[in-house]
């Protein structure tokens, strides 16, 4: 069983929730873990891990790394200490039945027919007398878990993943992507990833819970996502009369139960808000509804049923037929999915720049339409290869934010109408020239010019709106997310 303490009486899930419990309770039949003879012997490299779960890192002989995670949990490192003495421990650590132990054996399946980047997940029994984990023997000794591919380095490349030549995590590709104009990701790539998020309900998508493949092309290196750390898809919390009050819109609304629909695609994007804001706004709608539409018809029915069928036996008796029909209802509606996606992401944008010099181009096409275009800048000031270009629509979009960043940028707005989106435009560090000779209709101003006056060449024309400051907190900007 991967959790016999999560059978309760009947009274405590009148209140606290069916959840998954009979899946935790289910027993199962798994291979026995032998580190020395499976892939040609691993051995334990490190002990890793969050609050929550037990984990290690893994090498076999050709130097190829994996991830051993614990299918239970002990969120009692998240309390503080004053709660860990409390019966506040036991109701947190108690609600880790929600989770769907097995739930990330199904996903692999769904990312390969729709092109997601991923690992393999197999699940292993360590044996109570196991002592190849040396002073770590207790803490694994009679547990189930979780054995993945783990991305690192050249040597853990996958045939799967084409051109890549290596990984980063996403601080380093976060940090690349900032400094340099050569670096971007895959924005087509993370939409897809990001609607398999949905797709199996994960709710759970830091900036921790991914890694990338890194791939050249000639001066360019882009980066496309690898989704890890399956643990929250398949959640079933809305039961019980606590957790149903607690999951509700206006309190814990992230922690958002799978069913046949998508009632909150909100409660889905709340945690990876700081990645979707930064890694999707290249995108329009009919690039959304492109990207939903492939990965339709490439979840048929027969890769859902076969993803399903990899839970073991008498969990997929159990719970499998209704987990495929579920499946099959949401992958149903990605294109609609897709569309409130988009029009969460599209209200209100923020365009990055880089550390290097760029040159932004804002045009008011119509009174619709705001383009969107940023270019390398040439030692001789001229415009380089455009990387950004977007066409934004006032029905959808609110408000455009620029940033350049540290490199000596310059920015240029022009374009006459009736009426327009907001822009503004914050020129960061450097020496940055900033010309406005725009015009839209009305008292308010569609164009907001944020830096400091010192050290820049500032054109307001008749639109702009002066916001420069003496304070150099103006130039703030959130790369790490932290």
């Amino acid at each position: 069983m991967a959790g016999r303490h999560y059978d309760r009486s009947g009274f405590h899930r009148f209140f606290w929730g069916d959840h998954n419990r009979t899946v935790w309770t289910t027993p199962v039949k798994v291979p026995v873990l032998h580190l020395d003879s499976l892939y040609g012997g691993l051995t334990v490299e490190e002990k890793g891990g969050g609050f929550q779960t037990t984990s290690f890192t893994l090498q076999d002989s050709l130097g190829r790394l994996y991830a051993l995670r614990s299918l239970d949990k002990d969120p009692l490192e998240v309390l503080s200490p004053f709660w860990r003495k409390t019966f506040a421990a036991n109701i947190v650590r108690d609600q880790t039945s929600a989770a769907n132990p097995y739930g990330a054996l199904v996903v692999p399946a769904l990312a390969e027919a729709a092109d997601v980047y991923h690992g393999n997940s197999s699940i292993y029994y360590i044996s109570p007398s196991d002592t190849s984990f040396g002073e770590y023997a207790p803490a694994v000794q009679g547990k189930l878990f979780l054995l993945q591919d783990k991305f690192e380095s050249p040597a853990d490349l996958l045939p799967s993943f084409g051109a890549a030549v290596d990984f980063a995590d996403s601080d380093d590709a976060l940090l690349n992507r900032f400094e340099h104009n050569t670096h971007h990701f895959n924005q087509e790539a993370f939409a897809r990833a990001r609607l398999l998020d949905l797709l199996v309900g994960d709710w759970d998508r830091h900036k921790g819970q991914w890694e990338w493949a890194v791939e050249k092309n000639g001066s360019e290196t882009i980066y496309y996502p690898i989704p890890k750390d399956r643990d929250q898809v398949f959640l079933k919390m809305n039961d019980g009369l606590i957790p149903a009050i607690a999951t509700s819109k206006f309190v814990v609304r992230k922690f958002h139960s799978f069913d046949e629909d998508f009632d909150d695609v909100q409660a889905y994007m709340i945690n990876s808000e700081f990645m979707d804001a930064r890694l999707l706004h290249a995108l329009s709608l009919p690039e959304w509804l492109q990207i939903a539409g492939n990965m339709q018809a490439a979840l048929t029915d027969a890769v859902i049923e076969r993803a399903v069928r990899r839970l073991p036996a008498p969990v997929y008796k159990q719970l499998g037929e209704d987990l495929a029909d579920n499946l099959k209802s949401r992958r149903d509606k990605l294109p609609e999915i897709a569309e409130k996606m988009y029009r969460i992401l599209a209200e209100e944008v923020t365009i990055p720049g880089t550390d290097a010099a760029e040159h932004f181009l804002v045009n008011r096409l119509d009174n619709l339409q705001t383009e969107i275009s940023v270019y390398r800048k040439l030692d001789n000031h001229r415009k380089g290869r455009r990387f950004y270009h977007r066409v934004f629509n006032r029905k959808d979009t609110k408000q455009i934010t620029l940033h350049g960043l540290a490199g000596d940028d310059s920015f240029e707005v022009k374009g006459s109408v009736q009426d327009g989106i907001l822009v503004n435009i914050y020129g960061g560090l450097g020496e940055d020239t900033i010309a406005d000779s725009s015009e839209v209709a009305g008292l308010k101003r569609k164009t907001r010019i944020y830096d400091t006056p010192r050290g820049n060449e500032l054109y307001f024309g008749t639109e702009a709106k002066d916001m420069t400051t003496d304070d150099v907190r103006v130039h703030a900007y959130d790369r790490e997310g932290n």
